[in-house]
């Protein structure tokens, strides 16, 4: 599958419905970006069952701005809604690989576990 560009209009909708998103926030002007994007492009082509989503932050400065996107590359990964990971830099290909794999690895009850517990002493105080 090839990558998909995300809107504000499209990205909820993305994530909701696919169980696995990587998401490259990039911008055409920056270097690192261009240089990450044949990685990302390549990984797409080798997860076709993982959806590989762009989003253009010149063009959706909206959406950047309510992730808190400061600096570009940023890889976001969700897995069943839930954000697994999200840092700025692009990776090398070895490094996106296998952060593939330890996404799929991840035990989704487990992590829905622990975010159940972290949020319950937050409701008993409130």
């Amino acid at each position: 599958m090839a990558t998909v560009s995300l809107t504000k209009d499209t990205f909820e909708e993305t994530l909701t419905g696919h169980d696995i998103v990587l998401v490259d926030f990039w911008a055409s002007w920056c270097g690192p970006c261009r240089m990450f994007a044949p990685v990302f492009e390549s990984a797409a082509e080798a997860n076709p069952d993982i959806v590989f989503a762009k989003v253009d932050t010149e063009d959706q400065p909206e959406l950047a701005g309510s992730f808190q996107i400061m600096s570009i590359p940023t890889l976001m990964v969700v897995r069943d809604q839930v954000v697994l990971y999200s840092q700025p830099g692009a990776l090398p290909e070895a490094a996106l690989t296998d952060l593939i794999a330890q996404v799929r690895a991840i035990d989704m009850d487990d992590v829905r576990r622990q975010i159940a517990e972290s949020a319950a002493p937050e409701q008993a105080s409130a």
